[in-house]
């Protein structure tokens, strides 16, 4: 990846519930831009499985100023066969917790690969 395509990668996109994405604007990693914005929030009963895919297509695949994709662990589990089998470098996909739902680092996409190449 050249120096030019990597100095484009400078937003932090997140996919999450209400709370955290609150947190994480209030700390300053959203924008808006063009209508389009690099945050979802996911909304239990009102967002379809289909809006979380398309988001995180969109950020991992679309978008060329997303270096890391925060993600709910519990989202992430709804889509795990496309966060498994995302294996470019950039965006990062970092799977976090939310105050309803612990992190549990075995369902953790980024520790299995880990584990894999330490053939553990």
């Amino acid at each position: 990846m050249s120096s030019e395509a990597m100095s484009k990668r400078r937003l932090i996109a997140t996919i999450a519930e209400e709370d955290t994405v609150t947190g994480l604007l209030l700390a300053g990693t959203g924008e808006v831009k063009n209508g389009e914005s690099n945050f979802l929030t996911v909304i239990p009963g009102k967002t379809t499985i289909d809006q979380i895919e398309d988001a995180f297509d969109t950020f991992t695949t679309e978008r060329d100023d997303i270096a890391i994709l925060l993600i709910n662990q519990h989202l992430a589990d709804q889509i795990r066969y496309k966060v498994d089998s995302f294996s470019n470098a950039f965006p990062a996909i970092l799977e976090i917790p939310s105050k309803d739902h612990p992190y549990d680092p075995e369902k953790d996409s980024i520790l299995k690969k880990v584990r894999r190449l330490f053939g553990e």
